[in-house]
């Protein structure tokens, strides 16, 4: 679900941190309240998770990728705008490092992939939270939702910026990048569910949850 450099124009790039930078100033305020000696251990534990699950991911057709993220158990654990903060970490880190991802899509990807992804997630399990496959459910929507999201950034970008009917940026259209990545992401949606449902239980079970907003 990655976006690469080159992929998005520049409008969109300053718009989307237009939107990401002030979301991700109060992220940092919410997470620096929430730390202390219990969510600390834990949300380091959940984020080098959500890292090494994220490494594993597999091309799809039209340059980007599918795999789990892991946002939604973090917002379960510890609150939405936590997951969105840590995500948006991993992200960089992942584009820094690994060139996995753009530094220029970084906005993109954590709107995407931290904000969409944690905040349906945590909402959908709190809906649901009385039945016993919440987890699993609230995780593997919060990943399609987010597939949405980036499918449709991608998408629009061959129709708003073109020359002479090609493409400048990423060339497939909203025809191409809405099946591809959501059609891809109901699938890698059941390792995200399975993820979020088993790892909950394990936490729930060690009496480590949760941590309200």
């Amino acid at each position: 679900m990655h976006i690469a450099d080159g992929y998005l124009s520049p409008e969109t790039v300053v718009v989307s941190f237009a939107v990401a930078i002030p979301l991700w100033v109060y992220a940092f305020r919410k997470l620096k309240a929430k730390m202390n000696e219990e969510t600390i251990p834990v949300l380091g534990a959940l984020s080098a998770l959500s890292f090494v699950i994220m490494m594993f991911n597999i091309p799809i057709p039209g340059g980007t990728s599918g795999h789990a993220v892991g946002a939604t158990l973090i917002a379960i654990m510890i609150g939405p705008w936590v997951s969105f903060i840590a995500v948006s970490l991993v992200l960089l880190i992942q584009a820094v490092v690994f060139g996995d991802g753009g530094i220029s899509a970084l906005a993109v990807n954590a709107l995407g992939m931290g904000l969409i992804a944690s905040f349906s997630g945590y909402y959908l399990f709190e809906l649901l939270k009385k039945y016993k496959f919440a987890p699993f459910i609230a995780g593997y929507t919060s990943l399609v939702f987010a597939s949405f999201f980036v499918a449709l950034i991608l998408g629009i970008q061959p129709l708003f910026w073109s020359h002479d009917g090609t493409p400048l940026y990423f060339p497939f259209d909203l025809k191409v990048t809405i099946p591809m990545m959501v059609g891809g992401h109901l699938l890698f949606g059941i390792a995200e569910g399975i993820f979020t449902q088993v790892v909950y239980a394990l936490l729930k079970k060690e009496k480590k949850v949760t941590y309200e907003i």
